[in-house]
């Protein structure tokens, strides 16, 4: 029996692995129970380190170290991939609403931070660690203490900053997620009814596309080519179907237009209006539904990694006469697809023509979902070294003698949402079906919580010793909580925004991905992901800065 009793205590590659699959498995175990209705999912991981780590369990450090990096990057990356389509397009209307409510989330936790230095005596070191805690800002710690160092400090100890930092930290993740509870329950959130009202609230934002017949009223178009009227739109339009003389055809951009005929536009909401004035009114005609049409429509895959290298416009394959690409949903978005469109891995068009057409249309693209089952690993990975690299680069700022990162969390976060955007215009397709990515988002959060357990927990005992312990928890629940409960209240209040959308940009506000798991996992969908992802680097910057230019004004 000696050598399983060796084998938990002793440090070594095999006991850290046993430590990590034990703290992750109990952790998750205990995820699934709830106290009055509210479960704190996989941040139980962090909790069960802890606890181990208080009773005098140890693992290898450099081991420790890493898992916790490449945790967090793993669960960044995979949420930049996720969410990036949507990110790009919630940048045109809701990023300076959200990034300015997380600068406020920012600005308050840095003044009451100030107002407790006043106040406490304890050196602004010491409160520095107290807030990155208070928000689970590693780099900010990270960033505060190569502040002392390099400015040789006198009287300011990293080692109490990192104390200070360990103590708050497991009550800042909480009290995060205590936050995000509270909001629900001031703002007497019922789930299923957030859930359908964000749905309404999409389709109004983001302009998705809709369907209309018109029936063609407009003298001056009669005898044009169709592609007059693309011509006079200011955004892409799709003619899906068209009733002609009789029949209902799949027109070209060169049909010529006659007297009576009916069109099945597919465009943004915002240019019905302009199609009533440039084509004529509404149609009851339904062409979907016309007896004895021969059209088609199906949804089809792009899996053929040699479709995503071109535009839309380019690829001859379908340039054909008995089909037309009506719609293309990507993460979420749908677009009305246009020549100058590049095609990603996993996006879906729909299509309609014949049957004939519809089915050149799936060879071409691929409509083959075993590809996507196996994931490409070559470009994740070269994102993650773009990614670690990007977090690596230093930014001189005026009058700090500290250069600024931001950070293996940061990094890895901006190239994921470039990644998902633009990776096909340079040949990385880095595309993960929802199950492979959960998994991996999932693995990233539970090395990444198990690892600042483990890590953390041994410093509770001597930190209660001199009473200090006390004092850095009150302090770092204010700081924690204030920001959050005003500044969100303020977005629900002022800037109309969502729960779910709350929940997002106030775990972005903290950098806390435990706060985001934990909101994902209430909402049941990724919509407080989409508005983490665009608070993040920002947020990621101000928070590391705030951390030096407290040590720099203030030691």
């Amino acid at each position: 029996m000696d050598w399983i009793i060796r084998l938990f205590t002793e440090v070594s590659v095999a006991q850290t692995v046993v430590i990590y699959g034990v703290v992750i498995a109990f952790g998750i175990w205990l995820g699934r129970l709830k106290i009055f209705g509210i479960s704190l999912g996989v941040t139980w991981v962090l909790f069960i380190g802890l606890l181990l780590s208080y009773a005098g369990i140890r693992v290898n450090n450099e081991v420790e170290h890493f898992l916790k990096e490449f945790g967090l990057i793993l669960f960044v990356f995979s949420i930049g991939l996720q969410v990036g389509p949507g990110f790009f397009a919630s940048l045109k209307k809701n990023a300076l609403a959200n990034n300015l409510l997380a600068a406020g989330v920012v600005l308050l936790g840095v003044i009451i931070t100030v107002i407790w230095y006043l106040a406490s005596g304890y050196d602004i070191g010491v409160m520095t660690g107290v807030m990155s805690g208070a928000v689970t800002n590693t780099p900010g710690l990270g960033a505060a203490q190569a502040a002392v160092k390099d400015l040789q400090v006198q009287g300011t100890d990293n080692a109490r900053i990192t104390l200070a930092y360990a103590l708050t930290y497991p009550f800042g993740v909480f009290g995060i997620i205590l936050a995000l509870v509270l909001l629900k329950k001031i703002f007497r959130v019922n789930i299923e009814n957030e859930n359908e009202l964000h749905r309404k609230l999409s389709v109004i934002r983001s302009g998705r596309p809709v369907s209309l017949h018109f029936h063609l009223d407009n003298p001056q178009l009669v005898g044009k080519p169709l592609r007059r009227i693309f011509e006079l739109m200011k955004q892409p339009i799709v003619v899906s179907r068209m009733f002609h003389k009789g029949e209902v055809i799949t027109p070209t951009p060169d049909q010529l237009l006659a007297e009576g005929d009916v069109l099945l536009i597919v465009a943004p909401k915002q240019e019905i209006e302009q199609l009533k004035i440039l084509v004529g009114a509404p149609s009851n005609m339904n062409l979907k539904n016309e007896p004895g049409s021969d059209l088609i429509s199906r949804h089809i895959v792009v899996t053929r990694k040699e479709m995503t290298h071109r535009r839309l416009g380019d690829i001859t394959e379908i340039h054909q006469h008995e089909f037309t690409l009506t719609r293309l949903s990507r993460a979420g978005v749908e677009l009305v697809p246009h020549g100058n469109l590049f095609l990603q891995l996993g996006d879906t068009v729909k299509v309609v023509g014949t049957e004939e057409g519809v089915n050149q249309v799936a060879n071409a693209l691929g409509n083959s979902l075993k590809r996507l089952e196996v994931p490409d690993l070559a470009p994740i990975f070269i994102g993650i070294v773009l990614g670690v690299i990007v977090g690596s680069i230093p930014f001189y700022l005026p009058n700090i003698p500290v250069p600024v990162k931001i950070g293996m969390a940061g990094g890895p976060l901006i190239v994921a949402l470039l990644l998902s955007r633009f990776g096909g215009l340079v040949y990385l397709n880095a595309y993960t079906t929802n199950s492979a990515n959960l998994m991996i988002r999932e693995l990233g959060i539970t090395l990444f919580l198990a690892s600042v357990g483990l890590g953390s927990g041994s410093n509770l005992a001597s930190a209660f010793t001199g009473g200090d312990g006390w004092y850095w928890i009150g302090m770092g629940i204010s700081i924690t909580l204030i920001p959050l409960l005003v500044m969100g209240w303020v977005a629900h209040r002022f800037f109309r925004k969502t729960y779910f959308e709350v929940c997002g940009f106030l775990s972005g506000a903290s950098t806390d991905p435990p706060a985001l798991a934990f909101a994902l996992k209430m909402a049941g969908n990724d919509v407080p992901s989409a508005t983490y992802a665009t608070v993040y680097p920002l947020t990621m910057i101000l928070r590391i800065v705030a951390a030096e230019l407290l040590i720099l004004m203030l030691a």
